[in-house]
């Protein structure tokens, strides 16, 4: 079986072709990073004009790469949510049209399960059950998996995710959008052990984050403390250290809790190397193994789409050409339908 995938969820336009014999044959991405710096973050009515103009050209280049023609593809998977209502109807509307048009099935697909079966494109994709570390945008949450489509959420931010704390953090030190990746820079020359900033509710029980009053703390130190740009560096060192011990110590309790041996980070911040670094260290130390997949299936990217779209026509989900979108859509509720659909 040959899945398009179509990903418009936010800022980044992903089409990819995924086989199920021959795995991934295409993978075409554009980023609208250059629009939207000039505003410090991500404006949706442009977004979703950008994604009218991109994502056309992207099918057929995902095409033209797997060599291949529409009446080749088998079904098509596109991100129903959660996302920019906007945006997610871009991809919608192309998907559910062209499946018309070529009478094959199209299937909505939850964009966070998405990003926590990423790991699956990797050659040596761990085996179940794991807990899943999901840092992706606006969702940070702990995730014990023992299988496709048997997910439990054991703890999420209760306020401003990981990847939300990093780019406003990165804006207070007056660094451009998006903000993650240059912090990440700005910190590898920061004095470690200069700061010491709050590490958010270690001391509650629990698998619980948040990390709003981390960056309120650091805005007070940045209006005082900022006298050069090895101050910005020292700075943007201890809110890393802050933000990597943190989920270290929560992602310790998750294993702890389950007994698992298996720990996948997942979402754009998984990227991180101060992260992953640190992570390879506490499972080593803990006998266990850490996986995470290459930097460009951290961030949003259309062939987790054509992947998670496939097992779902192929194993679960019901087809139609209904076009709706959800801004907001918890995971639990996709288990949930998981369960319902296998029960049918």
């Amino acid at each position: 079986m040959r899945v398009l995938g179509i990903e418009t969820s936010c800022d980044e336009t992903g089409v990819a072709i995924f086989d199920s014999q021959q795995g991934l044959l295409a993978n075409q991405l554009y980023s609208q990073i250059k629009i939207h710096a000039n505003y410090g973050g991500v404006v949706p009515e442009l977004a979703s004009r950008d994604h009218v103009r991109a994502i056309i050209p992207l099918i057929y280049a995902a095409l033209s790469e797997a060599n291949l023609q529409t009446s080749d593809i088998d079904g098509i998977a596109y991100t129903a949510g959660p996302g920019l209502v906007g945006a997610l109807m871009i991809g919608a509307t192309v998907s559910c049209s062209l499946a018309y048009a070529l009478e094959i099935p199209a299937i909505a697909v939850h964009h966070m399960e998405g990003h926590l079966l990423s790991i699956m494109l990797e050659k040596n994709p761990p085996e179940f059950p794991f807990i899943t570390l999901l840092i992706s945008g606006a969702h940070t949450q702990l995730i014990a998996v023992t299988g496709i489509g048997k997910y439990k959420l054991l703890g999420e931010s209760v306020d401003d995710a990981v990847g939300e704390a990093f780019d406003k953090v990165a804006k207070l030190l007056g660094l451009s959008y998006p903000g993650g990746p240059l912090l990440e820079d700005l910190a590898k020359h920061g004095a470690p052990g200069r700061y010491k900033f709050p590490r958010p509710m270690i001391n509650r029980p629990g698998l619980t984050f948040s990390f709003s009053g981390l960056k309120t703390f650091i805005s007070k130190m940045v209006n005082t403390n900022i006298k050069n740009q090895q101050d910005r560096a020292d700075i943007a060192r201890g809110f890393e250290e802050a933000i990597v011990e943190t989920l270290l110590i929560k992602c310790n309790r998750a294993l702890d809790l389950t007994g698992f041996h298996r720990l996948v980070l997942a979402g754009g911040v998984a990227a991180n190397q101060s992260l992953r670094n640190n992570m390879n260290e506490m499972m080593r130390k803990r006998g266990g193994k850490v996986f995470y997949p290459c930097p460009k299936f951290c961030t949003d990217n259309g062939a987790m789409i054509a992947y998670t779209g496939m097992l779902r026509i192929q194993n679960w989900s019901k087809t139609d050409l209904t076009i709706s979108v959800r801004s907001r859509w918890p995971l639990e509720d996709l288990s949930s339908s998981i369960t319902s659909s296998l029960e049918d």
